[in-house]
């Protein structure tokens, strides 16, 4: 046990909201959290729900969706581990802002809501982040919805493509396959179930590897 604390103690340490922190600040984080494991599939937490504690996935991938009265299934994205899950949700009491589910074997790190709070009232790094998160949120939601509202079906798949591939470095998985892509761009889902990973790479050029999962 004390082995999977100093880890978790570790790993804390790599999560960007949590980078700057002292060690002690940190060793209050872990004691002050509640360590979980999820399964694939597993539902982390329910659009809407009160945002009682802010997770820390230290390890696994979370995807977020939501869905709209029409029943149609939104795909915001997925996160990869070690992060913080759904902050402003924690921050502004009002709710989770989507439904958070285990994409893969996930190790989670739950703080109470009032935890996180003191630590961003006590922590300038702490809050810069956020600041920061916030910020290119607000930037990347905007220029989605102007993408949405102004480009093809098909410059949006190329667009998403060169900028997943310039940020990982290597091969470019689908997230959910591609009914999960689907969600997450916006076109209808056929338009993306009717494209092959030979039609992707010939849309996007060699710069950019379409793995299948």
């Amino acid at each position: 046990m004390s082995g999977s604390v100093s880890r978790d103690t570790s790993v804390l340490k790599t999560v960007p909201l949590l980078a700057a922190l002292p060690d002690e600040r940190l060793r209050a984080v872990r004691e002050g959290s509640v360590r979980r494991s999820h399964r694939p599939g597993e539902v982390l937490r329910v659009f809407g729900d009160p945002a009682t504690h802010l997770l820390l996935l230290l390890h696994g991938r979370v995807s977020a969706t939501a869905t709209t009265t029409t029943g149609r299934e939104v795909r915001f994205g997925e996160w990869a581990g070690p992060c913080a899950l759904d902050k402003v949700a924690v921050i502004d009491g009002r709710g989770h802002t989507a439904t958070l589910t285990a994409e893969s074997p996930c190790l989670v790190r739950s703080l109470p809501r009032e935890r996180f709070l003191e630590l961003l009232d006590g922590a300038a790094p702490v809050r810069r982040h956020v600041l920061r998160v916030l910020a290119e949120q607000a930037r990347s939601q905007q220029e989605r919805w102007a993408a949405t509202a102004t480009l093809p079906t098909e410059a949006r798949l190329a667009a998403w493509l060169l900028r997943q591939a310039a940020d990982s470095g290597g091969p470019v998985p689908l997230p959910g396959g591609q009914q999960g892509l689907a969600a997450l761009l916006g076109p209808a889902p056929v338009t993306v179930l009717t494209s092959d990973p030979g039609d992707l790479r010939t849309l996007c050029g060699p710069r950019v590897h379409v793995a299948e999962v």
